[in-house]
């Protein structure tokens, strides 16, 4: 990565001299903020990685994987090896074959230092429970993978996923999952660094319930016309929620951006 233009005053990581950035570099400059403890108890701290063509974009074909970058994939391993656990759409997991997080031995001395596991847990949100549960984010996780659904959830249908080994999580009264209650159960359980991959329609729940945090967004110097998903979809909000950029990379035309709710 061969640019970091920070906008805010906090300290910036300089331009490595080789041209890359190292992963500990990376792992500097996307820091989560000091987990601080507040009134209700630990802070808790949801961001979301997304990539985005200039038009807007968040697919191709129905994957992210080609308007994506190696750069951009070192900033989705790193975010990754800083969050305590990632939270997922179903619908995600089934389209981009949803692998559990793997630990890596660049991020082993970190992890243990912030008090975490070897890797991140996965909780996949999910209201129907109709997963594939013979993937290998179920039968081989290093970390039992997490469903979060709604109380609502057929019994049946829980019951599978707790014999497959899933850590069923309830955070909805109904068949779905209330965004505000997923963010205090997953805090409930320890989980305070949170990080979501979307898909678009689950960003745009976390959007509407105004329990995002930050937008880690690569801007793809693409274009790819069509009727593809935006990064957030679902109902509009309101009042537009208004974010100020933290800091800001570049390589080879590509846009690494992270902006924090004002």
């Amino acid at each position: 990565m061969r640019r970091l233009f920070p906008v805010t005053d906090q300290t910036a990581t300089q331009e490595p001299a080789g041209g890359e950035w190292s992963l500990a570099a990376l792992a500097d400059a996307y820091a989560y903020p000091e987990a601080e403890p507040g009134p209700g108890g630990p802070r808790v701290w949801l961001r979301a990685n997304m990539v985005s063509t200039l038009d807007g974009a968040a697919q191709h074909d129905g994957r992210s994987q080609p308007i994506s970058h190696a750069t951009d994939m070192r900033v989705f391993g790193t975010l990754r090896a800083l969050a305590d656990v990632v939270l997922v759409g179903a619908e995600t997991v089934r389209r981009e074959g949803y692998r559990p997080a793997r630990a890596r031995a660049e991020f082993a001395a970190l992890r243990e230092a912030a008090g975490q596991g070897p890797a991140p847990a996965i909780a996949v949100v999910s209201a129907s429970l109709e997963l594939d549960y013979t993937l290998p984010l179920f039968t081989s996780p290093l970390v039992p993978t997490l469903v979060l659904t709604g109380a609502a959830a057929a019994p049946d249908r829980v019951a599978a996923a707790e014999k497959a080994g899933a850590r069923v999580v309830t955070a909805g009264d109904g068949m779905g999952v209330d965004p505000a209650r997923a963010v205090r159960a997953l805090a409930d359980l320890g989980y305070t660094r949170l990080l979501t991959e979307g898909g678009p329609r689950l960003l745009g729940q976390l959007v509407a319930a105004e329990v995002l945090d930050e937008l880690c967004l690569t801007v793809s110097p693409t274009l790819t016309a069509g009727d593809a998903q935006r990064i957030a979809g679902g109902p509009s909000v309101a009042v537009p929620h208004r974010f100020e950029l933290a800091s800001l990379l570049e390589e080879d035309g590509f846009l690494f951006t992270r902006y924090r709710r004002l």
